[in-house]
């Protein structure tokens, strides 16, 4: 794998980029004129919203303002020929991005957090105290089974955060993948961090240019024994175009195997994971390019291919084939629920692109649309708790900066839950033991933080925190130390903390040595640069008091309905007992993540009899999180349990 080089960038390879960049804004422009709509090319490169409503007025640099004409003022209107000049201005050249601007940035980050969350008490707000190097940007991420997370992203193309740093636009070699593995057991240095590059690919770009796989802006869910799959990425060029990728990521031998390509390309793909263990692969930019969303619906494995269940069934040469329905999502990234009736739900950014899928009959059927009546672009989505029976109900949030509002699909309806304090996008609201939710990260946009794309100084109310409760309450609490927007992720780790990381940009305005590299990560043979961090939360639970014991669960797959034993050394703790599905995302997507209470069905000293999910309805076969909890709902670390429809 050949790694970024430090010091000066050979002019040869410094002119390449610059002719990229060029090519992807003016390509960006193109896009966002003619199709009118948000999406891949926009976000990497392009205008914010053409056609969109801004109601909160910019900051316009003065590089900008001398860019405005006024002909295009006239004929095209103020926002849209601001967007424009904004272009142009970058096209002409942006010049370095100083270390110490990035130092001092850093710092200021760090003293305004301590002195803002100074006022927040960690037993009611919950903490951040930890923060450190990652030697990815976690624009992607997966918990897996063995208490590891997967991170992975792309080699940066540039160091400027006033720059695209992805490969959207770029062809051949340069246009890579990147994985690591961090294990939080091993704690913060370069020894936590294991390189697990993927596998290397010829892309069909006609340039013979082998590299690791390009499957950054791809969609990823878990089969049922642990693996992860992964689908789609970037060929490159063209505003952006979709990768046919089909990719497993092994946690237990810690490798990569590539299957047989999908039928279509897909950049900016969502895939589920449904009540029979395979995996619904829907949307994305096909191979011709941004512009071009698939409508076609694939299905891993292919019927006829066995759902791999035990640790050693790793797919090899397994297809995808595709279902009888289509899903004519015209954005990307859809969020997809698969639900305690079996049905796969798809909520469209779109208001009116709401369907339900069988993946039993493989039909389509509509769902009403959204009540608000307006696109949300990238912001997050989660299923409700839904006690034993599984979850039967999502929240949609954010992607709409202008509309704090919250709104439930349940029983194929919608209705108004309490809003949060103000409207974000590139959010993450994530799922906690205690059956709480938590929103992280957000920005005004897509490379938007309040004062213009590619302008990293953000508004900081984004990087303030809001819980809400199981009445629906929301509160803001303390802040996070980077502002993270487009490809920030969040993940509750089994000690019931929460990782925080991506978003390539802030973490670039941000590196205390953006020329720097490190030593000692496994899995490499020279160097590496430490591109991104990532930061730690402590929800308020951790600070509340003693935590019960989890001691013994079983090993072997536990069967839906049955009765199992785990032991605790603190049964008097133990009040109740929860499955949390573990957290696979990208770009505010999460199809993975899910609340599931355990009946405890009877206590004898320091044993405990639990009764499993109904069925795989309700929990979908796989690996989740068993915590136990005591009456005030502080959990225990907890221990990793399968759920299968055999024993």
């Amino acid at each position: 794998m050949s790694l970024p080089p430090s010091g000066p960038m050979p002019r040869s390879r410094s002119l390449r980029r610059s002719a990229a960049t060029a090519a992807a804004l003016v390509c960006a422009v193109t896009a966002g004129t003619l199709l009118g709509v948000a999406g891949p090319a926009a976000a990497h490169g392009g205008p914010a919203e053409p056609g969109q409503t801004d109601l909160t007025p910019h900051v316009t640099s003065p590089r900008v303002m001398a860019e405005m004409r006024d002909d295009e003022i006239a004929t095209l209107g103020p926002e849209h020929a601001e967007e424009h000049a904004r272009m142009r201005a970058a096209i002409r050249g942006i010049g370095d991005y100083p270390q110490t601007t990035r130092t001092n940035r850093l710092n200021a980050l760090t003293d305004s957090q301590a002195a803002h969350n100074a006022a927040f008490d960690a037993a009611t707000f919950g903490v951040f105290n930890d923060y450190f190097p990652s030697p990815d940007f976690g624009d992607h991420v997966a918990l897996l089974p063995t208490g590891k997370v997967l991170l992975f992203s792309f080699e940066r193309i540039e160091t400027n955060p006033e720059k695209e740093p992805a490969p959207t636009q770029t062809t051949g070699a340069e246009n890579a993948g990147r994985a690591f593995l961090w294990d939080p057991a091993k704690g913060t240095g370069p020894g936590a961090f294991k390189q697990v590059t993927p596998p290397t690919v010829d892309m069909p770009d006609g340039l013979g240019q082998p590299r690791p796989a390009p499957f950054f802006c791809s969609g990823h869910s878990f089969l049922p024994n642990g693996m992860l799959g992964v689908f789609g990425g970037n060929l490159g060029g063209n505003g952006g175009t979709g990768a046919k990728l089909s990719l497993i990521f092994d946690p237990w031998s810690e490798t990569w195997t590539r299957n047989p390509d999908m039928s279509v390309g897909r950049w900016y793909p969502s895939v589920v994971t449904g009540a029979d263990g395979r995996q619904l692969i829907m949307s994305g930019q096909s191979e011709l390019g941004w512009g071009t969303p698939t409508p076609v619906v694939e299905r891993f494995p292919a019927k006829g291919f066995p759902v791999p269940t035990a640790r050693t069934d790793t797919p090899t040469n397994t297809p995808v084939d595709r279902l009888r329905s289509d899903a004519p999502f015209t954005l990307d990234y859809p969020h997809l629920f698969s639900l305690n009736d079996g049905n796969v739900y798809g909520f469209g950014r779109q208001a009116n692109e709401q369907w339900k899928f069988d993946p039993v009959t493989e039909s389509r059927s509509d769902l009403t649309p959204r009540p608000d009546g307006r696109k949300r672009n990238y912001g997050s989505a989660v299923m409700l708790p839904g006690g034993v029976n599984g979850p039967d109900s999502a929240l949609i949030l954010g992607g709409d900066r202008d509309n704090p509002s919250t709104l439930r699909f349940s029983n194929g309806s919608w209705t108004a839950e309490k809003s949060r304090a103000f409207g974000r996008t590139q959010d993450d609201t994530i799922l906690l033991p205690n059956g709480g939710l938590m929103t992280v990260n957000g920005a005004y946009d897509i490379r938007d933080y309040g004062n213009g794309p590619y302008n990293p100084n953000a508004d900081l109310k984004y990087r303030q925190i809001e819980l809400r409760d199981d009445q629906g309450n929301w509160k803001l609490g303390p802040v996070q130390r980077l502002p993270r927007g487009y490809h920030s992720n969040a993940v509750v780790l089994p000690d019931g903390r929460v990782m925080v990381t991506g978003d390539e940009l802030q973490q670039l305005a941000n590196n205390p040595d953006i020329d720097g590299t490190v030593s000692g990560i496994p899995g490499t043979t020279g160097p590496v640069t430490m591109n991104g961090t990532i930061e730690i939360y402590e929800p308020a639970y951790l600070h509340q008091g003693a935590r019960p014991t989890l001691n013994n669960v079983p090993t072997a797959p536990v069967v839906y309905n049955r009765m199992f034993t785990v032991t605790t050394s603190t049964p008097t703790l133990a009040s109740k007992a929860v499955l949390l599905a573990p957290t696979t995302s990208t770009h505010s997507v999460n199809t993975s993540q899910r609340h599931i209470d355990l009946r405890i069905t009877s206590r004898a000293g320091n044993r405990l009899q639990l009764q499993a999910p109904p069925d795989a309805k309700a929990a979908p076969p796989g690996w989740y999180m068993l915590f136990l909890l005591n009456d005030q709902g502080v959990p225990s670390v907890a221990q990793w349990v399968q759920l299968n429809s055999q024993s």
